[in-house]
């Protein structure tokens, strides 16, 4: 099945609680191999199979995520 959704991180809010890529039926997310400015390893898109549940940007405490459906 084709991508339905584009996932958007703002890696410079994300602190790598790893709470969306729990929720993330379609395992889109991954944590970043590189630091963000506050010393985290920040979520990034994985793979272009989110389907636009955005189930990651409800649960984000940072609200770091955007998910774009269509």
């Amino acid at each position: 099945m084709a991508a339905k959704g584009k996932i958007t991180i703002n890696q410079g809010l994300c602190k790598a609680c790893e709470l969306c890529l729990t929720v993330c039926p379609d395992e889109a997310i991954r944590l970043s191999e590189g630091l963000n400015e506050k010393g985290y390893h920040p979520a990034e898109t994985a793979k272009d199979s989110c389907k636009g549940c955005a189930l990651c940007a409800v649960m984000c405490p940072e609200a770091a995520i955007e998910v774009c459906r269509g």
